[in-house]
């Protein structure tokens, strides 16, 4: 019998879909030491001393989310500031975006790390005086996370088992897990065969490596479990992050000459995982942040697209992705339309960025930086992720950053940024606010936002969640819009979003999770 269910004027839409995040991330920042939120050094240090407290000698102390763009100063924590409070336990603290980590001297001792410690491909051990401070980026993370023991089986599922519950209590109803190993498959699989599991999941293999091979030997895996878990892409991982410094850049740092970034994959390698998987009917999504990082990934794709023609293909119409597509150059940003790639964005690092942006890029590449209207004008195709655990995963910050481009309330703005960055916003053309931001003071963003000609309509926001979300998925024949014949997925909220004034959406939350017909949060 049909279920009639009153909802008092609330507000429904298409299930909302998180297009990138990662889902054990979320459920680890649970389970383990979470600093997420922390305000100032002293605060994440007081965090850290706390559980070295509970922790037996020797044991690791392992957590994540701590950043420290809104401390003062804005500068990363050093080993020695863990030594004075955890002299007898290895401890490793991943910064909120996940590409660097900060550890103390006993984690360098059993890692072997010393000033003779040559810096890994892609990656960087982080000096003061020639010595090792601690701060380890992107690959060089591995050195010590290698002597981290693994957590069991068990645990594993207790923290995916965490995150799914988060995600569906925040209104989503499909999320699209950037990245999991063999290991991490088995767990999912096993949880949907338990039906542990109500939310949707399209699921990314790391590559290349062993989790990538045997995705492209064994195939894709569609709609299994009544339509909850999809499993067609490779996750590569092509460059770091903006905020540490290691997002490959055409030309240095602005406020670190001496440094542009760095890849983490070698080109040559990917090009013939490309080429198979294309021939094989596998999707590719790729995290490049950098402007240097995504014109090699578009000269890769577009490469990977001629040497296999469509009728060689398993899919003609791919839908290759680039997962955060942040700094573009003028003449790569109309080349996503043209080669049909997917830009995999999440508004919220716009916001957060812009505390640090304009110092590391300088005012010429901002032109090119979260530049969503540009992308769509131009003919890409957007869908909208969060990037939990880096960002908070809430859908309504995300809503908000898209259409508005402010900062978080409790964030303020901006307090400071080098001689020639000034964030003012213009309502007028890209080139006339390049133009007007050539100032020689800084002066602090308008309450319209930062650079808000590049700000989405409320419609245009909607769609990177839904419609867009699926498309990017291959599945807008069955999600992304209410309509008869497809899944019964709505996420019900308490405000209108389509109408209320800016500031209103970060308080409108959700109000019921409906998936596949079934209330699975907030039943009446």
């Amino acid at each position: 019998k049909t279920r009639i269910v009153d909802l008092a004027g609330k507000t429904v839409t298409p299930g909302f879909t998180d297009s990138h995040c990662h889902i054990f991330g979320i459920g680890e920042r649970e389970v383990t030491l979470n600093l997420e939120g922390t305000k100032t050094r002293e605060d994440f240090l007081a965090k850290v001393k706390e559980r070295v407290v509970q922790t037996a000698r020797n044991k690791w102390i392992t957590g994540r989310g701590w950043i420290e763009t809104f401390w003062k100063p804005p500068q990363f924590p050093t080993r020695a500031d863990l030594d004075k409070i955890a002299p007898d336990n290895p401890v490793f603290l991943t910064r909120a975006d996940g590409h660097a980590a900060i550890v103390n001297s006993a984690a360098l001792k059993l890692a072997n790390i010393d000033n003779h410690t040559p810096d890994p491909f892609g990656g960087q051990i982080l000096k003061t005086n020639s010595d090792p401070n601690g701060m380890l980026l992107d690959n060089a993370m591995d050195l010590v996370a290698k002597n981290i023991p693994k957590p069991t089986e068990a645990e594993t599922e207790q923290a995916l088992l965490k995150g799914i519950d988060r995600e569906i209590k925040l209104g989503w109803c499909e999320i699209q897990n950037a990245g999991s190993e063999l290991l991490d498959q088995e767990i999912i699989r096993r949880a949907y065969a338990a039906r542990k599991v109500k939310l949707r999941m399209i699921n990314a293999a790391y590559g290349p490596g062993e989790a990538a091979n045997a995705l492209l030997k064994n195939g894709a895996t569609l709609n299994a479990f009544d339509h909850r878990f999809t499993q067609r892409t490779i996750k590569v991982i092509f460059d770091g992050a903006l905020g540490s410094r290691g997002a490959a850049l055409l030309a240095p740092y602005s406020d670190k000459a001496d440094t542009s970034g760095f890849l983490t994959q070698k080109p040559d390698e990917l090009r013939p995982m490309f080429e198979e998987a294309l021939r094989r009917g596998i999707q590719v999504e790729t995290h490049a942040i950098g402007d240097r990082a995504n014109r090699l990934i578009l000269d890769l794709y577009e490469q990977a697209f001629k040497a296999v023609p469509p009728g060689e293909r398993k899919i003609q119409e791919p839908r290759w992705r680039v997962e955060h597509a942040q700094i573009l150059t003028e003449q790569d940003l109309p080349r996503f339309g043209r080669l049909g790639v997917i830009a995999s964005m999440q508004p919220s690092h716009a916001i957060s960025d812009l505390f640090f942006a304009p110092a590391r890029l300088g005012i010429e590449r901002l032109a090119g930086a979260y530049a969503w209207n540009s992308l769509i004008k131009s003919g890409a195709i957007i869908c909208g992720g969060s990037d939990a655990p880096v960002e908070r995963g809430e859908p309504m910050i995300e809503f908000y950053a898209a259409v508005t481009r402010c900062p978080l309330p409790e964030h303020g703005l901006p307090v400071g940024a080098p001689s020639g960055v000034e964030l003012r916003s213009e309502q007028n053309s890209g080139q006339d606010v390049r133009r007007a931001h050539r100032q020689d003071a800084y002066v602090p963003p308008q309450p319209e936002g930062w650079h808000p000609e590049q700000a989405v309509s409320r419609e245009q926001a909607l769609r990177m969640f839904t419609s867009n979300a699926a498309y990017a998925a291959s599945e807008e024949n069955d999600k992304g819009s209410i309509e008869v014949g497809k899944l019964a997925d709505f996420t019900v909220l308490s405000a209108d979003i389509m109408k209320i004034p800016g500031p209103e959406i970060l308080k409108t939350h959700c109000e019921m999770t409906v998936i596949g017909g079934e209330i699975v949060y907030g039943d009446r």
